[in-house]
């Protein structure tokens, strides 16, 4: 079987992380959704609300399992049978970052192989940390975010 492995944060998911998401479904029989454990952020929703927004938002594609993980992404992709690691990337700033760590995942594990994504031109500009901040002060996020994770960040952010 053909699987992919889609990491990140998710704080929150967006329309753009769901579109690299659905995209990679037509590339792979199974996609791993690993939702990480990062230490080095502090995430507004904790990591059970992460999973279950991501869960809830991917709930009609049965080709599609929701993870958590906390350690090394390779370990979290060789445990669950994949050799591919799906990464989005919206401008060439991310690049450079993500080539970094593609290159130490190969290091580490040589057998995986990355796979860089080209965000959709209507989702390049989008990141979770624009979200918080448009959400904080009432903006309008429709569209932006699937609409269970819309409703959530207006819960919480009143």
């Amino acid at each position: 079987m053909n699987i992919a492995v889609v990491p990140g944060s998710f704080d929150p998911i967006t329309s753009g992380h769901l579109d690299i998401i659905k995209r990679a479904t037509k590339l792979y029989n199974k996609v791993i959704i690993g939702v990480v454990v990062n230490p080095y952020k502090t995430p507004l929703f904790s990591l059970e609300q992460r999973v279950n927004m991501v869960k809830d938002a991917v709930r009609d594609y049965k080709e599609i399992e929701v993870f958590s993980f906390d350690g090394l992404l390779v370990e979290f992709v060789k445990m669950h049978g994949a050799r591919v690691i799906i990464r989005g990337l919206r401008a060439i700033t991310d690049f450079e970052h993500e080539f970094q760590m593609a290159q130490l995942n190969r290091k580490l594990k040589p057998d995986i192989e990355t796979v860089f994504m080209m965000a959709s031109p209507e989702y390049a500009y989008l990141s979770s940390s624009a979200v918080k901040e448009i959400a904080r002060y009432k903006g309008d996020i429709s569209g932006l975010v699937p609409p269970n994770v819309e409703k959530t960040l207006r819960d919480i952010l009143g």
